[in-house]
């Protein structure tokens, strides 16, 4: 009821933010207290990884590291562990025993290599902490970037992490001549970033410094022509830079 925060009643309100990186140490700490780790877990290094987790999420980043350590036969919990924990949290169980065609595994090395490639040699991109074709969830493979910092994203940030998710498609263009349904989720994350970018971040050159709600964005998205067409042209933009890198990194491969 809003009468209950009206001034003079139950107006004092208290943020519980998540965790910063020194925060999520901490609390990864004092839950590490009930299982045996080892001394060579390093909990800055999770703490950098596990950007956006709460409280929860670490208390459950811990527990999945002790059963894997009862599955991999380790007497106390390694960092090897806690990583294979992230990953299945991250990005789901990894599917060992599913079989996979050999044309697919080679698609999916070609297409993870491209999203590699283009966060190594695209400015403002995060580093890449680690690449596989062996399936997760609802992936074939993934390329799994680390942020350096957790900063305000930035435009060149932003258009960075557009190009490294547009790089696979690009690079099954390059190598297949050909495009596949792989590329599904990582243009679906393109579009929404570019759409937030047009519409709420106000850094479009043709909508400067203007933003808008929710509901109003999603009607001007699908009722406006122009900015439709804008979406298009930056998605457009960013394959193109991929293709002309990874052709640029192909054609010095060959001369090598």
């Amino acid at each position: 009821d809003p009468a209950l925060l009206r001034p003079g009643r139950f107006d004092r309100q208290v943020v519980v933010d998540r965790p910063d990186v020194k925060g999520r140490e901490a609390i990864l700490k004092i839950h590490a207290k009930n299982v045996k780790v080892d001394s060579g877990v390093d909990y800055s290094a999770l703490a950098h990884t596990t950007v956006g987790f709460a409280g929860a999420d670490l208390a459950n980043l811990v527990n999945e590291a002790a059963l894997f350590a009862v599955r991999n036969n380790h007497k106390i919990v390694m960092m090897s562990d806690f990583n294979e924990a992230f990953e299945k949290i991250a990005f789901g169980i990894q599917k060992k025993s599913h079989e996979v065609k050999e044309k697919c595994r080679h698609l999916t090395a070609y297409h993870e290599t491209g999203h590699a490639l283009t966060a190594a040699f695209t400015p403002g991109s995060d580093p890449v902490h680690k690449i596989t074709i062996i399936p997760r969830g609802q992936a074939g493979g993934y390329t799994w970037t680390r942020p350096d910092t957790e900063d305000f994203m930035t435009k060149s940030r932003l258009i960075g992490e557009v190009d490294v998710l547009l790089g696979g498609r690009a690079a099954e263009q390059i190598v297949f001549g050909e495009i596949s349904t792989g590329a599904s989720s990582d243009i679906a994350r393109a579009t929404d970033i570019i759409k937030s970018m047009i519409t709420d971040y106000g850094m479009s050159e043709k909508f400067k410094n203007v933003t808008n709600g929710i509901a109003y964005r999603r009607w001007l998205m699908q009722s406006n022509p122009r900015l439709c067409k804008l979406l298009d042209e930056k998605i457009g933009e960013g394959y193109k830079r991929d293709a002309f890198q990874l052709k640029k990194l192909e054609a010095f491969a060959d001369d090598e």
